[in-house]
């Protein structure tokens, strides 16, 4: 993950399974205020997926091995500007890296990265942009992947790209189709179902979650102002949140058969933009994510089934 310092720099950590922290900065990356290393995702042999700035606020990919070692690298048309570059956010068992990087106009495309380092861009046909799901867990272990792409209305759409590169697109019945409004994949399991969250026309998100036969099934938290799934398990657990009339937010866990689960990490605040968020789940059902207390802090939380 990442941490602020008081300057207002970000740096990555790696919490081991003891509870003890290592922190660390890509090579060349900034460490002032409005820099940032930025750790994202983690598979099993320790190896981390992230993005830095460097001096000129250009982002650079980086994966960081369990020796500490580093390699940073640059997507194929990555932009060279203020904040241009490349974005890796996954990395899977094989060690494939997925993210998007960012043109020199400011167009967003897919990008996979082979475990020898051979970078594939792509992008949804006529999009006017392609993302996979930034954040931990849109990348499975066959190296499919999910995501949503912009059309020319600034509308989302879901996407899944398989291993052999044939693109799929989806949306959700009775997703809007104006501005940000839409579809959009967060979370993809070994199985291939997919999890995420659409806005209806009126702006309000809900979940998802995509067969592998393509069927969709939406969910809502009940009472619930808005709700979203983020990561999904091997055995279809997804992991969200939702938000509730107050703006506080809540950790909730939907099981495969409908049933949800809603929890809070220690310590969170109840008050508007306050509470808990998940951004990611295991092989093992574990959930991480961060909290927001009274004082607007961010934290870390580590939820074990």
């Amino acid at each position: 993950g990442g941490c602020f310092d008081t300057a207002g720099g970000a740096h990555s950590f790696l919490r081991h399974s003891d509870g003890t922290f290592t922190t660390f900065d890509a090579p060349g990356a900034g460490t002032g205020p409005g820099y940032f290393t930025i750790a994202w995702s983690i598979n099993p042999a320790g190896t981390i997926a992230g993005g830095c700035t460097d001096a000129n606020y250009v982002e650079h990919g980086f994966l960081r091995r369990r020796d500490g070692t580093f390699t940073t690298f640059d997507a194929p048309g990555a932009g060279t500007g203020q904040n241009q570059g490349t974005y890796a956010f996954n990395i899977n068992p094989a060690a494939m890296s997925s993210g998007y990087y960012i043109d020199s106009n400011y167009v967003q495309h897919g990008f996979l990265r082979a475990p020898d380092g051979v970078v594939t861009t792509f992008d949804v046909p006529g999009s006017a942009g392609t993302v996979p799901g930034n954040a931990d867990g849109s990348l499975n272990p066959a190296g499919a992947i999910t995501g949503y792409y912009y059309d020319d209305a600034s509308a989302k759409h879901g996407f899944l790209r398989a291993p052999d590169g044939a693109i799929t697109t989806f949306d959700v019945p009775g997703a809007g189709t104006g501005f940000y409004q839409g579809t959009g994949g967060s979370g993809i399991n070994p199985a291939g179902e997919i999890t995420g969250s659409w806005v209806d026309p009126s702006g309000v998100y809900h979940g998802f979650v995509r067969a592998r036969d393509g069927s969709i099934t939406t969910f809502d938290f009940p009472g619930a102002q808005g709700t979203a799934g983020q990561g999904i398990d091997p055995a279809g657990t997804i992991a969200g949140g939702y938000t509730d009339t107050a703006g506080v937010s809540y950790g909730l866990l939907r099981a495969r058969d409908g049933a949800m689960t809603v929890f809070d990490a220690p310590g969170a605040g109840t008050g508007p933009g306050q509470g808990t968020a998940t951004w990611s789940i295991n092989t093992r059902g574990a959930v991480t994510g961060i909290s927001i207390d009274t004082d607007g802090v961010v934290h870390g939380f580590l939820r074990i089934p």
